[in-house]
């Protein structure tokens, strides 16, 4: 597939995408990635996409139909002067940073860039990500197709309108795997404590997880309907419950998680 993409960051999540890319048959030489880090960007060059230290090497010739930042919110303030040539000339905006509001690309790259702020999450690294986006009046139809394009590469694409949804996004989804892979850890450490070896332990929750994950993906019913039919009056599922959803649960644990990600991702805007 013709499309020219300038990759502003090439680390864990970057190379996530170029890979979902390049497997949806965008060519890699159409790919520029730019990373002052050189482990980084042997990556990038490894797949056979064009790759360099620094904006100052892209060959002059060279102009993106889309820009994807992926760079830490913090480095934005650095970042962001030194590409506003691409979105002057008509590339699209996508952006991947937590927290970083469409306004603030607006003030970089002026107020008639196409703008698109997304948040994905890590299990983009295996196709199974979950992203949402949210865009500025001037994206234009096709730019929206390329961003689910390019997005739709790694994962599931939903949109929101409202902007101010991306931070409950983040704190949900875009965190979100931490909290499931800290739920592993304590799934494995629980068998543990009632007798089962570490390795079995972790091996069962890990399959537990993912079986469930696949389960709640794939059947028409609710996750609420598929737990009641795992739960047997008075057995061993219901004593299990029990706990989780007491008063101090799962459930208020998981709100109190959820919160405090969408607090911090509204301070990092």
């Amino acid at each position: 597939m013709t499309l020219a993409v300038l990759l502003v960051g090439s680390g864990k999540m970057g190379q996530a995408m170029l890979g979902g890319w390049i497997e949806d048959r965008i060519a890699p030489a159409s790919i520029v990635a730019i990373d002052p880090n050189p482990e980084n960007l042997a990556v990038a060059l490894d797949m056979g996409c064009r790759g360099f230290s620094s904006a100052t090497q892209i060959p002059d010739d060279f102009q993106p139909d889309v820009m994807v930042l992926a760079v830490k919110p913090q480095m934005m303030t650095e970042v962001l002067p030194t590409f506003r040539f691409f979105a002057e000339k008509g590339a699209l905006v996508l952006s991947i940073a937590a927290g970083t509001r469409i306004a603030r690309f607006e003030d970089a790259f002026g107020t008639g860039a196409a703008i698109i702020r997304a948040m994905p999450n890590t299990p983009a690294a295996v196709r199974q990500g979950m992203i949402v986006c949210c865009s500025n009046p001037n994206v234009l139809p096709e730019q929206e197709r390329c961003c689910n394009m390019l997005m739709g590469a790694i994962g599931t694409v939903a949109w929101v309108t409202d902007e101010n949804l991306m931070d409950a996004v983040t704190g949900l989804s875009g965190s979100g795997p931490a909290y499931v892979f800290y739920m592993i850890e304590a799934m494995a450490a629980a068998g543990v404590s009632v007798g089962l070896p570490e390795d079995l332990a972790m091996k069962l929750a890990e399959g537990t997880v993912a079986g469930a994950g696949a389960l709640a993906l794939h059947s028409s019913e609710t996750a609420a309907q598929l737990r009641r039919n795992v739960t047997s009056p008075n057995g061993t599922t219901a004593a299990g419950l029990e706990i989780l959803m007491g008063e101090d649960g799962l459930g208020p644990l998981m709100q109190k998680a959820v919160a405090a990600a969408t607090k911090r991702s509204k301070e990092l805007g």
